[in-house]
C-alpha cells in the first residue's frame, strides 16, 4: 500500500539496479575509484518476496551479490545510514556469509524492524538502533564504537553504501538530528576504511531523503568527499 507504480516504474527500477551493477563493474575493473548512483526508486526496503517503502528491487543487495557471483569476491560489506532500517537488504543478505550488513537507524520507527538482537544467519548482520533525537555527536560516537571496528575485523574487498539522507534534522519523516557535516564525516571515515582494506573501492547508492533542500545539500556533501577521495 505504500509503494505505488506508474508505467515507467519498472524501467526506472531496473536502470537503478543496472547502474549499481555498472558501478561495481567499473570500480572493480579500476575504471573508477568510486561511484555514486543518484537513482530512484530506492531499494533497501524491498524484501525477497515483497515490495515496500517505495522500493521495488533490493539494489544494494543485488550489487553485493553481483560482486560475489560475477567478480568472485568473498567479503563484501554494506553500510546503511538511512534513518529507516534496511530491512530488505537484511532479508536478502541474511544467509549470505560472504557479506556483512550494518544498518544504523532510528528505532523505533517504520518499518519496525532492526533490533540489535537481529544478527543474521552467520553473525553477518549488525543493527545499530538510534534513539529519536540522536544528534551528530552521538551518531559519530556510535559509529566509532560499533561500525568501524566491525568493518576493520571483516576487512571487506568492496564497500557498498546505502546512502539515505533522511536522518537529516530537517527531514519530515523521522527524528534524528544529523547535518551535512555528519554525512561528510561518515563518508570520509568509510573511505578511510576502504583505503585500508580494499583499495578505496566504494560504491554508494542513494536511498531516502524527503526534505529536498536537505537532500540536495547532504548528497552534495557525500559526493564531494567521494570525488576528493577518488582524485
Amino acid at each position: 500500500p505504500d509503494t505505488w507504480m506508474s508505467p515507467g516504474s519498472v524501467d526506472a527500477a531496473l536502470r537503478g539496479v543496472g547502474g549499481a551493477l555498472a558501478g561495481v563493474d567499473m570500480v572493480l575493473a579500476g575504471k573508477a575509484a568510486n561511484a555514486f548512483l543518484a537513482t530512484r526508486p530506492p531499494g533497501h526496503h524491498a524484501e525477497t518476496a515483497r515490495t515496500m517503502g517505495f522500493c521495488l528491487f533490493g539494489t544494494v543487495a543485488i550489487a553485493a551479490r553481483h560482486a560475489m557471483e560475477r567478480h568472485g569476491l568473498s567479503r563484501v560489506a554494506v553500510v546503511d545510514f538511512d534513518v529507516h532500517h534496511g530491512n530488505g537488504t537484511q532479508d536478502l543478505l541474511w544467509s549470505e556469509k560472504r557479506s556483512l550488513f550494518i544498518s544504523s537507524h532510528q528505532y523505533p520507527l517504520w518499518p519496525g524492524s532492526g533490533p540489535a538482537s537481529d544478527t543474521g544467519a552467520h553473525g553477518n548482520v549488525i543493527n545499530l538502533p538510534l534513539d529519536p533525537g540522536t544528534n551528530g555527536a552521538a551518531f559519530r560516537a556510535a559509529y566509532e564504537e560499533t561500525v568501524f571496528p566491525a568493518l576493520d575485523a571483516f576487512a571487506p574487498e568492496l564497500l557498498l553504501i546505502s546512502a539515505g539522507f533522511d536522518a537529516h534534522q530537517d527531514d519530515p519523516l523521522a527524528g534524528l538530528r544529523l547535518t551535512e557535516d555528519d554525512f561528510a564525516w561518515v563518508t570520509g571515515r568509510l573511505c578511510d576504511l576502504a583505503d585500508t582494506h580494499c583499495g578505496g573501492r566504494v560504491v554508494s547508492c542513494l536511498e531516502g531523503g524527503y526534505d529536498l533542500d536537505a537532500l540536495a545539500a547532504s548528497t552534495a556533501a557525500h559526493v564531494d568527499v567521494l570525488i576528493a577521495r577518488g582524485a
